[in-house]
């Protein structure tokens, strides 16, 4: 984890904002106090974000994104070019192209190009050229080395952008926002920190203060790339072990089967062959369809019988029954009447 000491911030002039006339009032939050006319900026509020910028970079790194680092002023130059050499990040530090990330498909045609002619020219193929042809075709290759050498590794648009001073690379916050791209930035008291998501108060103008910044970046971008890979190695081992666990189950026959029935199947015992799988199946359904028909009687038949033995005795004690009833409802009527 990268450790961040307030020390080291106070030895590189983090604090140090700019005169009280030229600040910016969306910055008052992260302003500490005035001393001498200049604002000083509170590290606390820094630290904090520190934090969580690291740790967002980290996460993406080890997810698979990349961050593109953006400082084109003469303070960051050299430190955002060592920095984003030494985590392998793609950085843009001499001068933003427009649409250089809105219009990436551009972009990486011209990219393709330099590699072309790099690999033309390592070849042998201009040699049968005349010098003065060689000489254009050798300056397009540093005219597209100076604007694009930084980001001809990046394989796609970013998963972050990481600026130094946001009022210079306003263009490349501006394209970053519209592709939803979420922006770090170091930011200072004459700053907007509006269009930054994720602030980070400190002096932009300082060389030890940037330089500073982008080691705690760049230390992040090496941490998520040393978790992805312990990622991955945790992966391919949990394979290798499931497969060597599949290949240990059955090694062959024998472990399936068991000796006594392999000797059955080479002695002729089981025979198995000609007989469908669903034969047994069949005959036990035959044989209780055949158990149910003789076991239960035809329903019919048995009323049938039951209907053909009433007896003569019964109907007549059922004609009584029906006379007694219906003197007992005229007697009840009579009465009811009187």
């Amino acid at each position: 984890m990268t450790v961040i000491s307030m020390k080291h911030l106070l030895e590189t002039g983090m604090h140090f904002g700019h005169r009280t006339g030229r600040w910016h009032p969306k910055m008052k939050p992260y302003i500490f106090t005035e001393r001498n006319g200049i604002h000083i900026i509170d590290l606390q509020q820094t630290v904090r974000a520190l934090h969580e910028a690291c740790d967002l970079i980290r996460d993406t790194v080890a997810s698979g994104g990349e961050v593109l680092f953006v400082g084109t002023k003469r303070q960051a130059q050299d430190a955002i070019e060592n920095e984003s050499q030494r985590c392998n990040m793609p950085y843009v530090n001499r001068r933003w192209l427009g649409g250089m990330i809105t219009n990436w498909r551009t972009m990486k045609e011209r990219i393709d190009e330099l590699e072309r002619l790099e690999s033309e020219n390592e070849a042998g193929e201009w040699d049968a050229l005349k010098k003065k042809e060689r000489l254009m075709l050798n300056r397009k290759i540093d005219k597209l080395q100076y604007r694009l050498g930084g980001i001809r590794s990046m394989n796609g648009l970013p998963r972050l952008m990481f600026v130094v001073d946001v009022r210079r690379e306003s263009a490349a916050i501006k394209e970053a926002n519209i592709l939803n791209i979420p922006v770090i930035a170091m930011v200072d008291s004459n700053c907007d920190p509006s269009p930054v998501e994720y602030v980070l108060p400190a002096n932009d103008d300082a060389i030890r203060a940037i330089r500073l910044m982008m080691t705690y970046m760049a230390d992040a971008v090496l941490e998520g790339v040393n978790l992805r890979k312990d990622e991955e190695s945790t992966d391919e081992q949990g394979l290798h072990r499931s497969v060597d666990a599949m290949e240990t189950i059955a090694e062959s026959d024998e472990d399936l089967l068991g000796a006594s029935t392999l000797a059955k199947l080479s002695s002729g015992e089981l025979d198995f062959a000609g007989v469908p799988d669903d034969a047994g199946t069949i005959d036990k359904t035959e044989n209780e369809t055949s158990s149910e028909s003789v076991d239960s009687p035809d329903l019919k038949s048995v009323e049938d019988d039951d209907n053909n033995n009433v007896d003569d005795s019964d109907l007549d004690k059922a004609e009584s029954d029906i006379v007694k009833a219906d003197d007992i409802e005229d007697s009840s009527g009579s009465k009811l009447e009187e």
